[in-house]
């Protein structure tokens, strides 16, 4: 229940609604009646599958295999079809036209506005961010292209090797609760969150996920976790929740150790080569600890940004703090600089 509920969170197709929202009013209002709808939605393939499994299908036209043989009910290798085979058989032809179509549209829909995001989300936050920042914004477009086909081939060769799409629904969501609830958790609440704390975490949360085994992709387990079942090759050890909790107490002690390292001196700044505690890439600053915002490190952008000094020092001893003295006119989309590494473990993820 916590892999289904905590994993539906960091998805990226539903943070694209949220940032799209003008106020965050609207973007609450768009969460719980998205939830609402989520539940409303879930009643119509309800009705189709009880239909589906209390009909004789002896009595219609539907032949599983083709030569002539019928059956009271449909087979097993062929209940992923149960929503084609109700339109089809139980439906007059004009319903079954549109409701297929309609199907089909809703799932090319999905599909290719996946594969875009994806790619967008490749082009302007790897590419253009962390592997080649004076890209322009032609060469932007053709990354982006070639990384619609990349994408592409990899979302075909997966849809022609797995057989079960509820089974990579639920891979998909097991490995968000492992990998990124942990991330979006710390750089959400936890303001001390860095590079190296979230890819430390990243680290670990997918060894220990992988070394369970998943017999989806047909990995053998690697550590036999306690309750193993060797018959079966079960873990009924809970595991998953085992490697996020593990994922994130690594992001944060390794967050919170880097940044006092760095800030105490024990390090010397050129060891900060992520550049995300002392070595601030140019084009973003540290906000003061004492501003309205609640991540004290958030990311802005220089070409947005209106510098004045504080007054009165904006401390209460009296003295200014280096970076820490800058006031912040606009933010940057990017609402902390660890946010492009979170983004980058969504690409990894799809």
């Amino acid at each position: 229940m916590l892999l289904l509920i905590f994993g539906g969170i960091p998805w990226q197709v539903y943070f694209q609604r949220v940032l799209s929202s003008r106020t965050s009013k609207g973007a609450q209002r768009l969460s719980f009646v998205a939830g609402i709808g989520c539940i409303l939605m879930a009643i119509p393939p309800a009705i189709i599958g009880a239909i589906a499994r209390n009909t004789d299908w002896s009595l219609t036209e539907y032949s599983p295999w083709g030569n002539g043989t019928k059956t009271v009910s449909i087979p097993a290798d062929q209940t992923s079809q149960v929503v084609p085979l109700v339109f089809q058989y139980l439906t007059p032809k004009w319903v079954a036209f549109i409701g297929l179509g309609a199907v089909s549209a809703a799932v090319m829909s999905s599909a290719d506005s996946s594969v875009l995001s994806a790619a967008s989300m490749f082009a302007h936050n790897i590419w253009k961010l962390t592997i080649r920042p004076n890209a322009s914004e032609r060469e932007v477009i053709y990354v982006m292209r070639i990384s619609i086909i990349a994408v592409g081939i990899l979302a075909t060769i997966m849809a022609l090797t797995i057989n079960s799409i509820y089974g990579l629904w639920y891979l998909c969501a097991d490995l968000v609760y492992v990998i990124l609830f942990p991330q979006l958790l710390c750089v959400v609440y936890f303001h001390k969150s860095n590079t190296y704390g979230c890819l430390a975490g990243y680290i670990v949360g997918l060894i220990l996920r992988l070394s369970g085994g998943e017999a989806l992709l047909h990995f053998k387990a690697i550590i036999h976790y306690p309750f193993y079942d060797p018959s079966t090759s079960i873990q009924y050890f809970p595991f998953r929740t085992m490697s996020m909790l593990a994922s994130l107490l690594t992001t944060i002690f390794i967050s919170k150790f880097t940044t006092n390292a760095f800030l105490n001196g024990k390090l010397p700044p050129e060891w900060d080569i992520l550049g995300c505690v002392v070595n601030l890439p140019t084009d973003s600053l540290r906000l003061p600890d004492t501003s309205s915002f609640n991540a004290s490190t958030m990311s802005v952008n220089s070409s947005e940004l209106t510098l004045q000094r504080l007054s009165n020092g904006n401390t209460q001893n009296g003295h200014l703090k280096g970076q820490q003295n800058l006031a912040v006119a606009s933010v940057s989309p990017l609402l902390h600089p660890d946010g492009k590494l979170l983004i980058i473990i969504v690409i990894m993820l799809l």
